[in-house]
Order: C-alpha cells, then structure tokens, then sequence
C-alpha cells in the first residue's frame, strides 16, 4: 500500500484543516454562548423595564450595552428610562446612539423628532420627521401628529 509521509505537503494541509476547523468550532460555540448571555441581559432589563424597576433595568441594559456595544436596543430603553426620569442629557444622547446604530428605527425617530419640536430646534425635527415619513411601519399613525406639530411650529 502506497504510504504518504508525515511531512508531505498533503499531510501538512489536511491538519492545518483540522487546526483551523477546530477553532472555528471552538469560538462558534463561544460566541453562541456569549450572545445567550447578553440576551439574558437584555430581556431581564426588559422585564424591569415593564415592571417599572427603571433602577434594575437600566442596570441590565447597562451589562448588555458592555457585551454588546451595538446593540440599538438596549441604548433605546435607556433613553426611555432617562425621559421618565426626566434626564434630557442622557435620553438624547441614547436617542442619537439608536439612531447612529440604526438610523431608521421608528421610536428612536419619533422620540427624537417630538423631543426636538420641544426644544425648539424644529430644523433637526423636519429632517428626522423626514426619515421617519419614509421608513415607518408600525408607527405610521403617528405620522399625522407629528406632521401636524410641525405645521404648527412654522406659525
């Protein structure tokens, strides 16, 4: 029988294969457990959050936001929780990172644009309503009053 040896180019390159596949496995593996974690994180904060433990769930989407700093929804919570406490530094700042993680979320957009016709800053609160208009899709209803809001603040 026709043997290979151990230093063969073929040899070398299949256990390379296997090196590489096994890592791979290895850190799939890890990344599912990490992402269970996090979403373990999230939905506790959420928990609270419809409980009104605004303290804990701030907590949890804290330790979510660390594990997962892209996570648009846990910053969204945070500004909502950061609204009812009546903090309008950080409830805008959470808005802008929802937007920037993803600039076409309804709530951020709508939260933002009445935010921002509050303020007085009706310029920023045309443009989002204008993303809003475009990409709504459970908050559509909301477009009448806002657009409404606007008119009247041309006045």
């Amino acid at each position: 029988m026709f043997k290979l040896p151990n230093n063969h180019p073929i040899i070398l390159s299949m256990s390379k294969k296997i090196i590489i596949l096994f890592i791979l496995f290895f850190f799939d593996n890890n990344i599912d457990a990490n992402s269970k974690e996090n979403s373990r994180f999230f939905d506790q904060g959420k928990k609270d959050f419809e409980k009104g433990k605004y303290d804990e769930s701030k907590i949890n989407f804290e330790k979510n936001i660390v594990r997962n700093p892209k996570d648009f929804k846990s910053y969204l919570y945070l500004s909502k929780i950061y609204k009812i406490k009546k903090i309008n530094d950080e409830y805008e700042k959470n808005l802008n990172t929802t937007l920037l993680l993803e600039p076409k979320n309804e709530d951020a957009l709508y939260m933002l644009v009445s935010k921002k016709l509050t303020d007085g800053d009706y310029d920023l609160a045309k443009r989002k309503f204008e993303i809003f208009k475009k990409s709504c899709k459970k908050l559509c209803d909301k477009k009448i009053e806002l657009s409404n809001l606007i008119k009247k603040s041309k006045n």
